[in-house]
Formats: structure tokens, sequence, C-alpha cells
């Protein structure tokens, strides 16, 4: 595929018919300005932020009282307060619907189905926000899950949004020391999990687990039925409650929210932790709502009625950008379980069935895809699907053409990038722009996105630290038990002065796009040249011989030399020739400075339990140091493939 065409160019007719123009006409009227691009209109909401986020407050509807203030101490980025005077309460502004029209559709693999219209969910709302508060919990009380992607899980957090309770999730394939290693931080005063729950199309059981942790957080549980038996779960858990039990005193009536202020705490999210203790990031009711609300409608696009659909797990903040569709209107549309079970096609059936509008998933996935040998441009009706998103790591230049070629031709593809440090993105997609191969299309709205080099100088189309020079709404109020925020400045402002440093190794484009080249903590410097690992995975897991690769620098006489283990496919062995193949194909696409030293086969690739590769904790394992945190880890058994490697004492 050429790569001097964009993919994929809007029609005149979508861009005016998009949410974002009508937002930059509006802003035109509003303010007497001439925006006419998107960079024009960027530009407005980076220079004009007090104007540009109180427009998009007015523009998606926000219910609550805004106060007349917009920006406190905008120039000082750990000082600035947006919208002082604000009062608003989350889950007012994502029960948006009522009536029998569908809220959320479910499925768990091939095992489970379930629709829930706006009055079903507001119903169970009602009754989990009286239980909730019957049992004093109360603003600022945390509230703990460990639970799948289904309907109840959306129900609990929006009562406990509901009375201003902070809502806490993770997975339920979590160990039990990585749920204390979260959930222990925080002291919630209720602890909610599922009976059981489906992968692969086994049954995962869960009860002991659950009455650990329930001993150990000393705090009530409440069981959710999924897959399996809850009064036995809470039989055998002391303190538990089924959410049957839990909810029969009360009936549903008229859910009450109580108005909090702007940057009163909503979400508690964790780092990945595997470097350490996870870290607590506290996200604000304000801040998220108005940062999702500009995501889903403007960048996305998303009309009320229309599918919303995202791969994750609770333990994802990827999961907490999905909800955050309720507020546009959108139907949310949940899956639980492999995106394998019971093939390959199930999430392609999914979207085919219920319409998607938005298909969101991660790299690996649509590589996975790709090397499964599917093409559901030929097997399903996508009709529908105007925007696919991926995220989780850098989307490789070969996944952009195989969802133009596989998937769907006419379909907008926006690669994004941001994380739980910013529950959303700094860059992403835009309906009035073109994707070109391999590149995000460009910085989000109200966001002062920067690649700068070592020395603090802005570069373009040279790899540096991507940088946000100015503050922005979704910032974390805080990190839990920080209270000098000695943690918090350390993570993102001892870099640059008055800058958020945000640890991704990016690169502007001369489209004006912007490529992600992997972490800033995980790059390579062989002879002093900074090498972003995903430059390497672009090449060699194209290979058909390759299923997945991790790459790491190794610490060899006294400099670092690039090390690559590689997966491979079934049946393949690491040949001299496919070595060879290897490393050539690395050095014509790439360059020979991102040829590795050492190529070495490996069973399995440690991942966490988003599915991103570790490459931190590889390297720690490579040169004898303790890796603080295995739980963290879908299959921390897989760190024990690289200790004391032969091949790497030569």
């Amino acid at each position: 595929m050429r790569d001097d065409k964009p993919l994929w160019m809007p029609w005149r007719t979508s861009v005016e018919a998009s949410p974002m123009y009508a937002f930059m006409q509006q802003c035109n009227r509003d303010f007497d300005l001439s925006l006419t691009s998107y960079h024009d209109l960027h530009a407005f909401s980076v220079a004009d932020r007090e104007r540009f986020w109180t427009s998009v407050w007015e523009f998606c509807g926000v219910k609550g009282e805004r106060g007349a203030r917009a920006l406190l101490d905008g120039d000082v980025m750990l000082d600035a307060r947006f919208f002082p005077d604000a009062m608003l309460n989350f889950a007012e502004n994502l029960l948006s619907g009522e009536g029998a029209d569908d809220a959320l559709i479910f499925r768990g693999e091939d095992k489970v189905a379930d629709r829930w219209s706006w009055d079903r969910l507001r119903g169970l709302v009602s009754r989990l926000q009286q239980a909730f508060k019957a049992m004093g919990i109360g603003p600022g009380d945390r509230i703990a899950a460990m639970m799948p992607n289904m309907p109840e899980t959306v129900a609990c957090m929006l009562a406990a949004a509901s009375i201003g309770a902070i809502w806490s999730s993770c997975s339920p394939d979590f160990g039990e020391q990585g749920v204390l290693d979260r959930f222990g931080q925080i002291g919630p005063k209720l602890f909610i999990a599922c009976d059981a729950y489906w992968y692969g199309g086994k049954l995962q059981d869960v009860k002991a687990r659950v009455a650990t942790v329930t001993k150990q957080l000393g705090a009530p549980c409440l069981v959710v039925h999924y897959a399996g038996d809850a009064a036995a779960v809470a039989d055998e858990t002391p303190g538990a409650k089924t959410l049957d039990d839990f909810i029969a005193p009360f009936e549903p009536r008229s859910v009450e929210f109580t108005r909090l202020p702007f940057a009163h705490p909503l979400y508690i999210l964790f780092s990945s932790g595997t470097t350490g203790v996870p870290k607590c990031i506290v996200h604000s009711v304000g801040g998220t709502l108005l940062q999702h609300l500009k995501e889903h409608r403007l960048h996305c696009g998303i009309q009320p009625g229309e599918k919303l659909f995202y791969f994750t797990t609770c333990g994802w903040m990827m999961w907490n950008w999905l909800v955050s569709g309720l507020a546009a209107g959108a139907t949310l549309c949940l899956f639980d379980g492999s995106p394998f079970a019971p093939d390959g096609n199930v999430l392609f059936d999914f979207a085919a069935a219920e319409k998607f509008a938005v298909f969101g998933t991660s790299a690996k996935y649509i590589d996975a895809v790709r090397k499964s040998g599917l093409t559901p441009r030929t097997t399903h009706d996508l009709s529908s699907l105007r925007l696919m998103t991926s995220t989780g790591s850098p989307l490789s230049p070969e996944g952009f053409s195989f969802v133009y070629e596989g998937i769907k031709e006419d379909v907008q593809l926006a690669s994004i990038s941001g994380g739980t440090d910013i529950v959303s993105c700094f860059v992403l997609g835009n309906p009035l722009q073109p994707v070109w191969r391999g590149e995000i299309q460009g910085p989000g709205l109200g966001l002062a996105m920067d690649v700068w080099d070592d020395e603090g100088r802005p570069v373009r189309q040279e790899k540096g630290e991507l940088v946000c020079t100015k503050a922005f709404p979704s910032m974390p109020v805080m990190f839990w038990n920080d209270p000098d925020g000695a943690k918090y400045r350390a993570a993102y402002f001892e870099r640059f002065d008055n800058v958020w440093c945000h640890g991704d190794f990016a690169e502007w484009t001369a489209h004006e796009g912007i490529i992600i080249h992997g972490r800033s903590d995980a790059t390579l410097n062989p002879g002093g040249v900074r090498i972003g690992t995903a430059e390497i995975y672009n090449q060699v897991e194209q290979m058909g011989e390759v299923a997945e690769a991790l790459c790491i620098g190794q610490e060899w006489d006294d400099d670092v030399r690039v090390v690559l283990f590689v997966r491979l496919a079934p049946g393949v062995f690491l040949t001299d020739d496919l070595t060879k193949a290897i490393k050539s194909r690395i050095r014509t696409g790439a360059s020979p400075r991102h040829v590795p030293a050492k190529i070495i086969a490996v069973s399995d690739i440690p991942r966490t339990k988003s599915g991103k590769i570790v490459e931190l904790a590889v390297r720690e394992v490579v040169h004898g140091r303790p890796v603080k945190n295995k739980e963290a880890l879908a299959n921390p058994e897989a760190l024990d493939l690289f200790a004391g490697l032969a091949e790497l004492r030569a």
C-alpha cells in the first residue's frame, strides 16, 4: 500500500455533518473567529483554554452549575484549577437517557447475552444508591470492585458516583496479591466481586480469592452473580451478601444526585505496577467528564443512540473511557472474556449483529486477527462501522494497512495514545483530517502537546519526549497516600520545569501527525543513539515466523547492546537462516543501528493484565535485579524464561 497517499479521506459531507465541525462553527459565531481547519481549532483550544473548555461544557450539554470562572492559575500546571466554582455529578451526566431503548448490550463470550434499557439501568442504580447510603457510604468513601465488564459493574459505578463515593476497579483475573496491592492502599468501605467468570470457554472460579481478599481488606463484600453461584460465594465469605439480598429492601425510585465540586475525586486508577507497588492515581469528576465528552462527542463524533464498543477489562482505563460514552447518549456494547472464544470472529459477530458505529480495541488484537488469517471485510456486514480505534501499544504501519485491506475499506482508523495518568488521550483521531499509514492523526483539542529533545527544545520530524506545556482538566487531582505531592511531581514534572513529561518517545510527522515509538524508559541507547522499541517490533512482528517479540537494552562492555526475544509461530525454530532473515528485515526496514546483537527464542513473553508487554521487568531479570511486583502480570511465570540465559553472558 502506497505511503504517499492517505489511507482514508473524510468526505466533505461527513465533515460538515460531524459534531466537531458544528462545534468549530459555534466557536466562530461566539467569538468572532474564522477557524476553518483542525489545525486552526486546535490552536484556538490551547491559546484560549478558558473559552474553549467553556464552549465544550455548553456544546456537550453538561448538567450542573458551571460557575463564573473557567480557569485559575492556568500558567502553573500543578496549581491550575478548572471551573473552581462548578458543582456537578458524574452519574447525573451519564444517566442521560430513559425509557425502553438500549443503554447497555452485553456479551460474555458465547455464554451470556443480555440487554439493558435505560430504565432497567436507572432502576438498579437507584436501588444500589439506597443500599450504599444505608450502610453509611458517602462522599469521599471508596468502593472497590473486582468485576467483569458487565452491566452490573456499570450500575455499581454509577451508584457510587451518584453519592460522591470514589470508584476503583480491576478485572477478576487478578491474583490475591495483585488485588491487595491496589485496593489495600485505598481502604475501601465496600468490596464488590463476581461469583465466577468465563475465559477461553472455561469457567474460572474465584471463591477462595474473594474470601481471602475480603478478609484482608476488612470491608464487607457484595457478590454479584455472573457465571457461578453467588449465594455459595457469599456463604463462604464472612460479612458478604449477594446483590439480590443487598438491594432487596429497596424499590426503584428517582435517582438522587449529589452535586460536588469539579475537582472532587471520582476514580482511583492504578499504574501497571511492574516496577513496584502500583501508584494510586486519583481523577476528578469534572476533569474526567469534560475530557471524555470532548473525545466522544468531538473526536469520535458520537451521536445519541449510536453503538460504542471497546474491548477492555475493568482493570484498564479504557473501561472508564468506554462507560463515559453514556454521557453522549451512546448505547454501550460490553464484552467480557477472550476475544478468541469460541474463535476469532466473536467480536466481529458482535459488531455485525449490533451494528457498531465505533469499534475500539488494541494494536495487539488487530495484529492477532491479521496473523490468524481472518478477513472480516469479506465475512461480516460492517456497513454501520465508521470509526475504528486502536491503543495499548503503537499500531504498526502494517496494522494500519490490514485494517483497510482486511476489515473495512471506508472506515476512519484512529490510533490513540494517552493513558491511565490522564484517563484519556494526548493524541488521537479527528473527523476533519485524513488518515496516513502508521500515523496518529494529531493532538487532542485543549492539549498543548509537543515533542521536545533532551534539552527541552521543540523538534519536528525527529524523535523526542512527548510533553504537554499547559494544564488541562483531566490531570490527576493527586496520588492517594501522597500528602505532600512528591510522588505526583516525580512522576511527571522532574524532567522539565512546569511541563508535563509523559514518558512516551514520540515524533511529529510531515503531515502534522504523531508516531509513538514506545515508552521513553524502554528506549534503547546503543552507542548513545536512542531507538524506540516499536520501530523494531514494526519490522519483526510482520514476519510470519514470529508471533510476538520483546526488545531490551542489555548493559554490556560499557555500552548497551540490543537484545531481541522472539516467540515463534507453532512449528518454527530459530535457525541461523531465520536469525539472518530477522536481522535483514530490521536492517532494511529500520536501520543498521536497530539490528539486535542477540536474538533469542522464548516460549512466552510476559505481559500485564491489559496485554502490554513488560520490557522493564524483563530488563531487570536479565540484569539479575528483582522484579518488585509480579502480581501485576497476567503470566508472571514467563519472567523465569529470561533469567540466567547463557546466550547473554557472551
